[in-house]
């Protein structure tokens, strides 16, 4: 491989780089483990007899796709051995807010949750379908199916993506709510937090068996409530609370002597705040 070759490659590869990217971390909900799809990606790219290759981005978002599938089912098989609630790991959108996609579908937090109970497949033609609006037929053929099969497998992953999820409110209303949840958590005001909540609120923390994070879901408004009043004194000390655009919303960054400690995020209703997402596990927050 001459220079010149491997300048050319590394020109394609680096042009297709956001997208592979953006399809690996929908698929697995980890930037670390989209990182290493990526990266293996590469050394194929590199590997591969390039000369035969007619359509290299083609190429390279199918390599990208069919390992992230594989990369999937090896994740879940080692998500039954983590302790307490699972949460996808967070990332910066303010650089690319829609991560090398068309458009910013399947990158929230709480989609990603919904698409972990999808099959791969599913999800795989979920992800090109509706974030890089992928055609039926190229989809087909990245994933070795058919494009009536594909078309099956968008639409039972819409439904079920959709269908569990009640209408948002604005941007603007979820950045005013969850102002106004830490302002009220950080002081203790019950009264105020009540006030916020949905009828079904849930608080999970993603910790991973880390000391003082709760290892179950807290649900309903009183528990929340009860459980946020009783770990204000300590969990507030001494934390420094940033604004940051973490999967296409606004979310809070948590630092505590200057080091990223946690990542808080909501997701609302007309209703109120009826998810509260903390990621407090340190091994989630390397891309913060």
């Amino acid at each position: 491989m001459d220079v010149q070759d491997l300048d050319d490659a590394a020109a394609v590869f680096t042009e297709a780089r956001p997208r592979l990217f953006g399809i690996a971390y929908r698929m697995l909900s980890s930037a670390s483990e989209a990182e290493d799809v990526v990266q293996d990606v590469w050394v194929r790219w590199q590997t591969t007899d390039r000369s035969v290759v007619h359509n290299p981005g083609g190429f390279l978002t199918t390599t990208a796709t069919r390992l992230a599938i594989n990369a999937l089912q090896s994740a879940r098989v080692r998500r039954e051995t983590y302790i307490g609630p699972w949460l996808p790991e967070p990332v910066d959108t303010s650089a690319d807010p829609y991560l090398g996609a068309e458009r910013g579908e399947a990158l929230e937090l709480a989609a990603l949750l919904l698409m972990e109970k999808l099959t791969p497949n599913e999800r795989a033609a979920y992800v090109l379908r509706e974030a890089f609006d992928y055609p039926y037929g190229q989809i087909a053929d990245i994933l070795d199916s058919t494009e009536p099969a594909v078309r099956q497998l968008v639409s039972r992953a819409r439904k079920r993506v959709t269908g569990e999820r009640r209408a948002p409110v604005s941007t603007e209303a979820q950045r005013e709510l969850l102002a106004a949840f830490v302002a009220a958590a950080r002081s203790g005001d019950m009264a105020e937090l009540e006030r916020l909540f949905a009828a079904d609120v849930r608080s999970v923390s993603d910790g991973n068996g880390a000391y003082q994070v709760s290892r179950h879901a807290v649900v309903g408004p009183l528990r929340v409530t009860n459980f946020l009043t009783a770990i204000a004194p300590w969990f507030w000390d001494d934390v420094e609370v940033e604004w940051a655009r973490l999967n296409g919303h606004d979310s809070v960054v948590l630092r505590r002597g200057g080091t990223v400690y946690g990542v808080l995020a909501v997701t609302a209703t007309a209703d109120g705040i009826d998810q509260l997402l903390w990621m407090v596990n340190p091994e989630k927050l390397t891309a913060i």
